[in-house]
């Protein structure tokens, strides 16, 4: 088997080591015998190759870097990339790129970025007076039920629509405004998140989820992935929610 893994703006969109999550997922890929390549789409990069892609990954950065990307997303691009979400590409989106799949951004000078509607929620940073939602978060995911760990580092405060599900629910956190206790959202096969850490090798039953949902819709065929040895990322989960939950 192979799995292409399209990495949406490496260079611009990376700022907090999102990149653990590419290397991880490739780990995962290789220690089950699944052939896989990283599609780097850097600014500029065809619409065309988005056709290759089986995953989809974008990392988080400033509101800089965004501007950049949305002036790179001409209309070609964009109606690709909605077209692999809505037929179920999976995909994970971390908070830049999590904020730029809703409706917009409005940054702290109170200037919105258009982002591409294709999740039903919108961004707003209340300004520079008010704090960034920093430090280790810990939350339950609503379809699984698995206690995923992280790191979320954001100062835009995120509202879902009422047609769209959290991808968790916050124990210990901020989460997507600090309020309503919702972290992130899915949507189809597309998980959008504040998690940093990266997300993926502190939480590896979400890699699974995304290569197992890529295969399903390459191979047309439903699955169960080869079990791997995670003692010690579960070991090393179960130590930090024990320092976090019992602060």
């Amino acid at each position: 088997m192979n799995l292409t893994i399209g990495w949406l703006y490496p260079e611009l969109m990376s700022t907090y080591g999102d990149r653990g999550n590419i290397i991880f997922l490739k780990k995962r890929c290789e220690w089950r015998g699944i052939n896989t390549e990283i599609l780097n789409l850097n600014d500029g990069f065809d619409a065309m190759l988005l056709k290759k892609v089986d995953i989809l990954f974008m990392g988080g950065a400033q509101d800089v870097q965004q501007k950049i990307v949305a002036k790179d997303l001409n209309a070609r691009k964009v109606k690709s990339l909605k077209e692999k979400i809505q037929n179920n590409t999976p995909g994970l989106y971390i908070c830049g790129a999590f904020q730029f799949l809703g409706k917009y951004y409005k940054d702290a000078n109170g200037k919105a970025i258009l982002g591409l509607s294709i999740f039903d929620l919108y961004t707003e940073n209340p300004g520079l007076d008010s704090p960034r939602l920093i430090g280790n978060i810990v939350a339950k995911t609503e379809k699984h039920n698995i206690v995923l760990v992280g790191f979320e580092n954001h100062g835009g405060r995120t509202y879902l629509g009422k047609t769209l599900r959290p991808f968790a629910r916050v124990i210990k956190g901020f989460g997507n405004n600090g309020k309503d206790k919702t972290e992130g959202a899915i949507y189809k096969n597309s998980i959008g998140t504040y998690l940093h850490g990266p997300i993926l090798p502190k939480n590896p039953e979400i890699a699974d989820w995304l290569i197992e949902k890529a295969i399903e819709k390459k191979y047309r065929k439903k699955i169960k992935l080869e079990t791997l040895d995670d003692f010690i990322s579960q070991k090393a989960r179960e130590y930090i929610l024990e320092q976090l939950i019992n602060l």
